[in-house]
């Protein structure tokens, strides 16, 4: 079974973290491990999977989350992931979303520890690349849900420390955990993100309980120093939200974690290197705005950050689609790095 580095990645993250943000976001580390949103093991096995796994060579390390609670449906998805070329397939055991759990899988899977691991078990008898879990550190639904967000006890743990127990003795010996419950009805995804509280030292027990896999953390992580802190018990960072909209936070963890003397090319280079891409991804028919939609944060917290994101938001709404084919989306970026190197 290959492996990779997983030190530092960037969250699954659905309506984001599609193929053209991971081909910008991999211009800000090398090494860093990305992720796809998250595809549905159904979706992969009856819909258009040259549609639905495609992805530059450039986005690798790459990881395919899936997201399903059929063991025989994940295994042929896992395996078309892997025939793909992705790195690393990665169940969703952590989105809270109604929609997700209208369907069976997600968060509310963390009540079903046996149901997941036949499913990994399945996964990674069908494929030779690891297979890895993302979960929460609780879930809590139903009546008074809201009333048990910020409480966690020894029955809490001994559910999670059940289901990570469970789970890796089908073979996992990946997770990635949030630290925060997961609520399953009345919160919505924005508010399961933010509401429940952060608890670090349950990931933290965690870990020391099972100093033989590998457990990374995930939320609420936005600085350096944070994630500095994290490793120093913690087998991974993921950041999410914070490395979309700050983007060079990649290359300053890349610096500090890999320490392998790559330096992170400028603004304008790496505007060059999206332009380059866009005039190839606009001739083949797609959308700039597809596109530059996650390029926004470039210029977070540097000078000509507002004028930068006006240009590129103005600059492709208001020309007629025919003036943005090729080249002429490939100028748009080029004048935007002009714009802000003036």
């Amino acid at each position: 079974m290959t492996q990779f580095d997983c030190r530092v990645s960037v969250a699954p993250m659905m309506d984001w973290t599609d193929r053209h943000c991971r081909f910008f976001l991999r211009g800000f580390s090398p090494a860093v491990r990305l992720y796809t949103e998250m595809i549905t093991a159904a979706a992969v096995v009856h819909g258009d999977q040259e549609r639905l796994l495609r992805f530059s060579p450039e986005e690798r390390p790459l990881a395919l989350q899936l997201g399903g609670s059929d063991p025989a449906l994940l295994a042929a998805a896992a395996a078309a992931g892997e025939g793909a070329g992705y790195d690393e397939i990665n169940l969703n055991c952590g989105c809270p979303s109604d929609r997700v759990h209208a369907g069976a899988f997600g968060a509310c899977l963390m009540q079903q520890p046996a149901q997941v691991a036949a499913c990994v078990a399945a996964m990674l008898g069908a494929v030779r690349i690891p297979v890895s879990v993302k979960m929460r550190v609780g879930v809590v639904g139903g009546a008074g849900a809201r009333a048990q967000v910020g409480h966690y006890d020894e029955q809490d743990y001994e559910r999670l420390r059940h289901f990570t127990a469970t789970v890796s003795e089908a073979g996992c010996t990946c997770f990635i955990v949030h630290a925060r419950k997961a609520v399953l009805g009345g919160l919505s995804p924005r508010e399961n993100r933010e509401v429940p509280p952060l608890r670090f030292d349950v990931v933290q027990r965690l870990k020391g309980e099972f100093p033989q896999l590998s457990i990374g953390v995930n939320g609420g992580l936005r600085t350096v120093a944070q994630c500095r802190d994290a490793l120093r018990w913690s087998d991974g960072v993921m950041l999410g939200r914070e490395a979309y909209h700050r983007p060079m936070v990649l290359a300053q963890l890349h610096q500090e974690v890999f320490d392998d003397g790559w330096c992170c090319p400028p603004a304008g280079a790496q505007l060059e290197r999206m332009a380059a891409y866009a005039e190839r991804e606009v001739a083949a028919g797609e959308r700039l705005g597809a596109i530059t939609r996650h390029m926004l944060g470039l210029y977070a917290g540097q000078p000509g950050a507002r004028r930068y994101r006006r240009w590129l938001s103005q600059g492709q709404s208001e020309a007629p689609p025919a003036a943005l084919a090729g080249g002429e989306a490939a100028r748009l970026l080029r004048d935007a790095a002009a714009l802000c190197a003036a």
